[in-house]
């Protein structure tokens, strides 16, 4: 990829970035500096090691590209092929016959190399060598029929937005043509008397309902008949192409009328399919415009300048008032407000946002007044990627897409050779009546287009994945709205996934006479200058407890007293010095290996009594005897679930904290829906068997394993895989990046709470973009009614198409029968029924009072 800039000197100079792979360390950065210096107008390099890349600026004219790359090559290290990208928005090309016709016209295009047609958006993507020529793309497309527009040259929307279909020329020549069809029909059949013969310049006479067939024709067909020239042009056998030689050849057999009902009721076809074509275009458009058109910046002297959210640089700061949508990714500085994340994680309740909080782009503030400082450009938020990653989605086909792409190809030209059979074979063997076969004909070159078959898939596909967009779910390709409907296992990772992710004291037993609050107040001040989970799930229980106050020491130690030489014990705890006095907080095998612990004295009043919790204590213990105890208490917290510290100095034990990371409220409704949903669902964690079976319990999972590293995790992925047969899907869902080796092996991988993480956004296969369970048994249902819909739509149009076949031979089944239901009415009726995805919602868990 390459950009001209100017160098100091003020000559024009040309950077070029290549990606180079093995390129991972600075001694190879150097082998490879050193080779391509040696070549003439080399004015800058610029390894970067840590990506692979590198930056080369050059005179044009001392130098190439193609040099700089051989250069690369000759020091040992190969340059990965980066193709340049441009995308077109092509409003017209709204089919799959559409598509066909654009990448013939592209074929011969020098340079590019790949062509990627996305009917559903009305993008093209064509990838080749270096920057693909926008204008020799842009007249190959147009020299098939289409207006087409650069995006990266232009304003135009990512998603084409037509004007409405009966307010274009075509809307108008159809019902013109409408129109004297019928009035042709009326003289015909209804009032012959009133139909006269006019005499032509060629002395031939004709009906007035003849002649208005032939101009209804004629003004109707003829955006069919330029579309056929385009497709004959670029050697497309599509449906453009058979109505047109359907219409010619009808006018030219002496059947105006066949002809000009052929070209009206196929042009309403192709407004109806275009109308609903642009309903599935909406979905997206929602999307897009979730974020505002512009934002209101503040600046230091207290003025504001409202400015286009495309020109927000990272680091300004925006005001948003209550009622508005943020309009950049960012973080609360000032302010509070509760704040709509239903746009990004789908969550259904405001979530409360004050100064230092994380806020995304689309996100409705409700009730407060904020200000944002922007942490990245409007095309790299959340929402952006978002969007992005859904229009991308019609990159990749699905199995059943490639399937009818390949029937297609094979079944339309068989039915063509099929309908010149019929019009020939009767009459010249069988002596038939060639007005009657040829009317067979046309009725089956209209059965041979296949558009509501092929487009069955993916309008099914960009309505599924929308939807689920809508909702806070994520799906990155057909693929995988397609698997996730077939899951046969689901793997759970526990911690962030079934649980909150967050630690939090749930016990604090007191020993030897100290109480509750004494324990809280030397775990919490030892704790303060600790960053471990546990040590500050702790610190902040102790503050909610209001136990102690801050006495503004840097690292914020609690109440008067005086911490000093603190120490982290690596895997065993916290050490620090408090009043004078060493005091440890960690682990019950730090205890174990203190050498001058002396006795423990159970607590006979205040705080909470062990001897009232059922556990036998002695006023004043031994060692031996103290031991026993902690022994008792440790291994019952342990079997609930929760972590277990110990606070007390080498000789002196005074209390014992349980921490735990609380179970999801609605993890176990949607562990049970999943289940409901014929999902076997078995957890994997890296914790202790005791908490792992405690969670299991707790959300009534029958299946675990506990105790495992990443790679056993990716292990147990495997076997399940196996268990599931052939063909079985296996599904895991965690929380993106600890995951990661068990999310890419999975056949569906799901990354819990991506909203703002770039890692989870573009490694997972489904992204639940906020922290809730409810999402997944959604994200099976919404999939399994995907699939319904598709098997439906590409069976009905199967069936129908065989039907008309069957019928057109012996006179059932006419042209009009062909069109209305054939074209018309299956393309209207895969989109309708593929729209319905859009109604499936999220359920609510029903709520339960304590």
């Amino acid at each position: 990829m390459s950009d001209v800039g100017v160098d100091e000197s003020g000559e024009q100079g040309r950077t070029l970035t290549l990606s180079v792979p093995e390129m991972d360390c600075p001694s190879c950065a150097g082998k490879v500096e050193r080779s391509v210096d040696r070549l003439e107008g080399i004015e800058a390099i610029e390894p970067r090691v840590t990506s692979g890349r590198l930056a080369v600026t050059y005179d044009p004219t001392a130098t190439s590209d193609a040099a700089i790359r051989e250069r690369v090559r000759a020091a040992g290290y190969e340059v990965a092929d980066e193709d340049g990208e441009r995308t077109f928005s092509v409003p017209g090309m709204d089919c799959a016959s559409c598509a066909t016709k654009v990448e013939n016209a592209l074929e011969g295009v020098d340079g590019v190399e790949t062509i990627e047609t996305r009917p559903t958006s009305g993008r093209v993507t064509v990838t080749g060598d270096g920057d693909v020529d926008a204008d020799t793309v842009r007249n190959a497309i147009e020299s098939a029929g289409y207006e087409a527009h650069s995006l990266e040259d232009s304003t135009d929307e990512p998603v084409a937005r037509a004007r409405a279909v009966w307010a274009t020329p075509r809307g108008g020549g159809t019902a013109l043509g409408g129109v004297l069809v019928a009035i042709g029909l009326a003289l015909e059949f209804v009032f012959p008397g009133l139909d006269p013969t006019l005499a032509t310049a060629l002395g031939r006479e004709y009906a007035l309902s003849h002649v208005l067939f032939v101009i209804a024709a004629a003004i109707a067909g003829a955006p069919i008949l330029r579309n056929g020239y385009y497709s004959a042009r670029n050697r497309s056998l599509d449906i453009d192409f058979l109505m047109t030689i359907g219409i010619v050849a009808s006018v030219v057999a002496h059947h105006p009328k066949e002809g000009a009902l052929l070209a009206v009721l196929f042009s309403v076809a192709e407004l109806l399919e275009r109308f609903s074509m642009d309903r599935a275009r909406d979905s997206l458009r929602e999307l897009m415009d979730l974020s505002p058109e512009t934002a209101t910046v503040t600046h230091g002297d207290g003025s504001e300048e409202t400015v286009p959210v495309s020109e927000l640089e990272i680091g300004d700061r925006v005001v948003v008032r209550p009622g508005e949508k943020i309009p950049a990714d960012g973080t609360v500085r000032d302010g509070e407000s509760a704040v709509d994340q239903s746009p990004i994680t789908g969550e259904s309740v405001p979530v409360d946002k004050t100064a230092g909080d994380e806020v995304y782009a689309g996100t409705i503030a409700d009730s407060g007044y904020l200000e944002v400082t922007v942490d990245s450009p409007a095309a790299e938020s959340t929402i952006a990627r978002i969007v992005q990653l859904v229009e991308d989605a019609e990159r990749e086909k699905t199995d059943r897409e490639q399937f009818i792409d390949r029937f297609a190809s094979v079944y339309t030209p068989i039915v063509v050779v099929l309908a010149a059979a019929f019009v020939v074979v009767p009459p010249l063997v069988f002596g038939g009546s060639w007005s009657y076969w040829f009317l067979v004909g046309l009725t089956l070159l209209v059965i041979a287009c296949p558009c509501a078959l092929v487009i069955s898939t993916p309008v099914s596909v960009v309505s599924g994945i929308t939807s689920a967009a809508r909702n806070g779910v994520l799906v990155k390709g057909g693929r995988h709205l397609e698997a996730a409907g077939e899951t046969d296992v689901l793997a759970v990772d526990k911690t962030g996934t079934l649980t909150e992710g967050d630690l939090s004291v749930t016990d604090v037993i007191p020993l030897e006479g100290a109480d509750e609050e004494e324990v809280l107040e030397l775990a919490g001040a030892v704790e303060r200058r600790s960053e471990h989970p546990v040590g500050r799930a702790i610190v902040g229980y102790a503050d909610e407890q209001d136990v102690g106050a801050d006495d503004g020491d840097e690292h914020g130690t609690a109440s008067d007293l005086a911490v000093s030489n603190f120490e982290a014990l690596a895997g065993e705890g916290v050490r620090a010095d408090v009043d004078g006095d060493t005091w440890y907080v960690g682990k019950p095998d730090l205890f174990d290996g203190l050498a001058d612990l002396a006795h423990v004295h159970a607590t006979t009043d205040g705080g909470v009594s062990l001897a009232a919790m059922g556990y036998e204590t002695t006023p004043q213990c031994s060692r031996a005897d103290c031991l026993d105890v902690l022994e008792s208490v440790v291994p019952d917290l342990e079997a609930q679930g929760k972590t277990v510290v110990v606070v007390g100095t080498e000789d002196r034990p005074i209390g014992v904290i349980g921490v735990a990371d609380e179970v999801r409220p609605e993890a176990a409704w949607a562990i049970s829906r999943v289940q409901e949903q014929g999902v076997r669902v078995v957890m994997l964690t890296g914790d202790n068997e005791g908490t792992a079976r405690a969670i299991a319990e707790t959300v009534g999972i029958d299946e675990y394993h506990a105790e495992l590293l990443p790679e056993e995790k990716l292990q147990w992925i495997r076997r399940l895989e196996g268990d599931a047969g052939d063909g079985g899907h296996v599904a895991m869902v965690g929380d993106g990046i600890n995951d990661a080796p068990a999310l890419a092996t999975a056949t569906v991988g799901i990354a819990m709470g991506a909203a703002g993480t770039d890692t989870a956004l573009e490694t997972a296969d489904v992204a639940l973009m906020g922290d809730d369970l409810t999402r997944l048994p959604y994200l099976f249902e919404l999939s399994e009614k995907a699939n319904g819909v598709i098997r439906q739509n590409i069976w009905s149009s199967l069936a129908v198409k065989a039907v008309l076949a069957a019928g057109a031979p012996v006179g059932i089944v006419t042209v009009i029968h062909a069109v209305v239901i054939g074209d018309m009415g299956m393309s209207l009726g895969v989109t309708g029924n593929a729209m319905r995805l859009a109604n499936v919602e999220p359920e609510t868990p029903p709520t339960h009072e304590e």
